[in-house]
């Protein structure tokens, strides 16, 4: 029988380590991937991924399910964990060659949880944002830049960035609160 993550972080919780690396051969190599993004080195990314999984048996009694999902949760420690590296390096994020604007997979991990039926859904509304306003919030997602630091590197005025995050946000906001499970206008997809 396969133990759900819920399962596996009471198991945590009780100090079963089995339970710990079960988690982590389920969820490393997005964990390092998350890592790898905001970082762009190897070694930083196995660093990363290593204390996330320490976090998850320190904390692993802070996850509250009726917040979230696991995924997202984990996704979450690990990228602060990542943008803190980074800046503890004092790294120039204006001089990482980044990666961006394109990359499904990622955001279907992301967005991946309990709401599974909404995961195609939200990266649809995602893929269906023009660029302009995908790419200033993938820059402050995965790679921790603040709304200067994206104006800095998209050559843009920081009001033209403000307005493409927000706009881009509220049509998130906007699909994800139209198909919600308790939301009573949501549109019947069976």
């Amino acid at each position: 029988m396969t133990l759900t993550d819920a399962q596996l972080l009471n198991q945590i919780e009780d100090g079963d380590e089995a339970a710990l690396l079960t988690l982590h051969e389920r969820y490393a190599s997005l964990v390092y991937s998350v890592a790898y993004r905001v970082l762009n080195d190897r070694m930083a990314a196995e660093e990363v991924t290593q204390d996330t999984f320490m976090r998850l048996w320190d904390k692993a009694h802070t996850y509250d399910s009726a917040k979230g999902a696991f995924v997202p949760w984990l996704l979450t420690i690990t990228r602060r964990l990542a943008i803190d590296l980074f800046r503890r390096q004092n790294r120039d994020p204006m001089g990482q060659t980044m990666l961006i604007d394109g990359d499904r997979e990622r955001w279907e991990h992301v967005l991946a949880g309990e709401h599974s039926d909404l995961r195609p859904t939200l990266v649809a509304v995602l893929y269906e944002l023009p660029a302009e306003q995908r790419q200033p919030i993938e820059l402050a997602y995965f790679y921790g830049m603040t709304q200067s630091q994206i104006a800095e590197y998209l050559d843009l005025p920081l009001g033209t960035v403000k307005t493409r995050i927000r706009s881009g946000m509220e049509r998130l906001r906007a699909a994800w609160m139209a198909e919600s499970p308790g939301n009573p206008n949501r549109t019947d997809r069976t």
